[in-house]
């Protein structure tokens, strides 16, 4: 099988750990075990538990309590509905390769993660492109998408809220997705790792899962937890779709560690603790961005409604690569180049890394831009 260079996962693997402000990062600031422990209100206990688990397999599948915690996050789920995995990740390209083909088609968003395309492109599915645009604010043209979608398409993939941009779909336009799906018979994959991280209002947006009877929602502990370390993540669709996964499951997964497993549980079941700490993070810091963003002449945005990413638009006549390298070696801040999410002449931000990081890289990130204005 040959497959494209994911170009997000290569820039972050060769750049990550060479700055000392990491503006590409997307989770919200990460958390200590420690932390984890605390929130259960049972931390020796559970330390004492740890000390004496047995490191075998585990329960292949997950273990009934995280499966339940995770079905809990949907609206009429139980554990039958919930397929772990290693992270949303793994979610993704299993669920991809559990429903489609070689000749079949495919619609997907762009920009968005670069699995949700190129997996099905890999396949040999023939890939149709809904591009998203600022003028839309970033939210996917229905009349575009009826064009695109066709009796013969089998899968629809959507990210919401969206990576880069932040755009959040409400369940209004999500229902007419949905109906433009089911006309066709054809299954939607939702990636949902921000789900749980909108700006304002319910921080929950809807689920496809909840939404649509051949709806799949994916989504991890890595963004909305701030536990990335732990690759733990899932996938809730119809019974009959994680009985399918499952085959594919055995191919590439076998089972998620126990420890990871356990720690998983605990936050989950305690997400509501980190939900408000971690709502408190992003939302100060999409204020600083904004505001940042205010009084940078060559930057622009449409403001991000949800997530921990927002999409910057540059007025600078470089490409998006030179521009973060340029940014990397003369002030040791780290970006994404829209060229790595196949969107050339924009800068993709995480703005939920801790507040200290965020104001200082912007500070130095402005001191970059004056040779330019």
């Amino acid at each position: 099988m040959k497959i494209k260079d994911f170009g997000v996962e290569i820039w972050m693997n060769l750049y990550e750990d060479r700055c000392d402000y990491n503006l590409a990062e997307t989770c919200v600031e990460s958390l200590t075990v420690e932390q984890v422990l605390d929130y259960s209100g049972e931390k020796e206990e559970v330390i004492d538990d740890i000390r004496k688990m047995k490191l075998t397999y585990g329960d292949i599948e997950g273990s009934v309590r995280l499966r339940n915690s995770i079905a809990n996050l949907y609206a009429d789920k139980d554990l039958e509905n919930i397929s772990v995995s290693h992270g949303a990740i793994g979610a993704n390209a299993l669920t991809i390769m559990t429903l489609v083909e070689r000749g079949d088609k495919v619609v997907s968003v762009l920009p968005t993660y670069q699995q949700l395309y190129s997996i099905p492109e890999s396949i040999g599915a023939e890939v149709s492109i809904l591009k998203l645009k600022p003028e839309n604010k970033f939210l996917p043209d229905l009349d575009e998408l009826r064009k695109l979608v066709s009796e013969e398409t089998k899968l629809i993939c959507i990210n919401n809220p969206n990576n880069p941009t932040g755009a959040v779909m409400d369940e209004k336009m999500l229902q007419e997705i949905v109906d433009i799906a089911r006309e066709a018979d054809a299954y939607i994959l939702s990636d949902e790792v921000y789900r749980g991280l909108n700006h304002s209002g319910n921080s929950f947006s809807p689920s496809i899962a909840d939404l649509y009877e051949k709806g799949i929602s994916t989504g991890s502990m890595s963004k909305t937890y701030s536990m990335a370390g732990i690759r733990l993540g899932w996938a809730c669709g119809p019974k009959v779709f994680v009985k399918a996964v499952s085959r594919q499951r055995d191919y590439h997964v076998i089972s998620c560690g126990m420890i990871d497993d356990k720690l998983a549980t605990i936050a989950l079941e305690n997400k509501d603790k980190i939900i408000e700490r971690n709502l408190d993070i992003v939302r100060t810091n999409i204020h600083i961005l904004d505001e940042w963003i205010n009084q940078e002449p060559l930057i622009s945005y449409v403001k991000p409604e949800g997530g921990t990413t927002a999409f910057l638009k540059y007025d600078i006549p470089i490409g998006s690569e030179e521009l973060c390298f340029r940014l990397l070696q003369e002030k040791s801040v780290m970006l994404l180049p829209g060229k790595a999410m196949d969107m050339e002449g924009y800068l993709r931000i995480g703005f939920a890394n801790s507040t200290s990081i965020l104001t200082a890289g912007l500070d130095k990130f402005s001191e970059f831009l004056k040779q330019y204005r």
